[in-house]
């Protein structure tokens, strides 16, 4: 169910965010979940769609498209595992589980990443420089079912100073993924926009619309794989990325012909060759940066988790053999030569 309201803004609103508004007044949980609905296009200033940072003015007339949903539980501390790999008084890098979703939304209240820094931590001291209670600690994000290195930041100038980094490209971000299909060249780049899907809110996909972003994905070709007498082989690579849109990897190499391996929203019509999967197989394995506030250069490193190694065991009597980046990555990609 869902219900359409209008809002006048008043001389208090002027100058202020769309999806902030939209939050702050209550019309959404979260500005998350605002700027969600600004993008579908379900919400208009004077008429109008306009973009979620839009500035609001004075006695603009807000017409929005809100759900009836059951008000959301107090964002609390929970005692989730969490995979440390090293943290000071300013940040933490962790290596996420699969199925943990970093941050609460309208499908996940509890059991996130935000719960278990809050527990961990103390909500007090994790950075909201996003400026929403519901994003504490959190400076990036993976995918629920994607594992691997992250960062989180304790205080607002570490949190800050990441977030720059990323955006500015300084943090080297590098995932292992198999796709499907052989890719015959060494190296490659997906330069893509992306923005949401028309069809599906949940959904991303690369877009000339107005409101994509850039997007730009690098790979290079680790190992591959033999075509089988029910599949066109696989490719496992080293994408880095350039830019962090939502579902970015899973998109662009859905784009190219070449989803990943397990997906089960980009890699329709592959179910019966995901190697025993049920989620994408995208590992963040290598995260590399300068400590924000040190300045002490910090390099880390994840090994495939079981799951995904699993997979490739089941193919390795087809492989056509490591590639010579492939050969850099032996110790993380071959689990018995750990």
């Amino acid at each position: 169910m869902s219900r359409i309201v209008s809002y006048q803004a008043g001389a208090a609103d002027e100058g202020t965010r769309l999806d902030a508004l939209l939050a702050a007044c209550g019309a959404y949980a979260s500005r998350s979940q605002a700027a969600a609905y600004v993008e579908e296009g379900k919400v208009f200033v004077n008429g109008q769609t306009v973009a979620k940072k839009h500035a609001v003015h004075a006695g603009d007339t807000i017409v929005y498209e809100a759900s009836e949903e059951p008000v959301r539980s107090a964002l609390r501390g929970e005692d989730i595992p969490l995979d440390i790999r090293y943290e000071d008084e300013d940040l933490l890098v962790i290596a996420k589980q699969a199925g943990l979703v970093c941050h609460p939304s309208q499908d996940h209240w509890d059991g996130t990443l935000v719960n278990a820094l809050i527990y961990h931590c103390g909500a007090d001291h994790l950075c909201n420089v996003q400026g929403e209670d519901d994003r504490l600690g959190i400076v990036h994000r993976l995918d629920r079912d994607t594992t691997g290195l992250m960062l989180a930041a304790k205080t607002d100038e570490a949190g800050g100073a990441l977030m720059d980094d990323i955006r500015d490209r300084v943090v080297d971000r590098h995932y292992l993924t198999l796709v499907h299909g052989v890719i015959p060249h060494e190296t490659g780049m997906v330069d893509a926009p992306i923005a949401r899907a028309a069809s599906e809110r949940t959904r991303m996909a690369v877009s000339d619309a107005p409101s994509a972003r850039d997007a730009i994905t690098t790979f290079k070709v680790l190992e591959r794989f033999e075509p089988g007498a029910k599949d066109d082989g696989y490719t496992l690579l080293d994408c880095k990325l350039f830019t962090g849109r939502t579902h970015q990897i899973r998109v662009h190499m859905s784009y190219i012909k070449h989803a990943c391996v397990g997906d089960p929203v980009y890699g329709a019509g592959r179910e019966n060759v995901q190697l025993g999967l049920d989620r994408q197989f995208l590992h963040s394995y290598r995260l590399e940066f300068d400590h924000p506030i040190t300045k002490e250069h910090l390099a880390f490193k994840d090994a495939l988790p079981d799951d995904l190694h699993a997979a490739l065991c089941q193919i390795d009597d087809r492989s056509r053999g490591l590639t010579e980046a492939g050969e850099e990555l032996r110790d993380l990609v071959r689990k018995d030569e750990r």
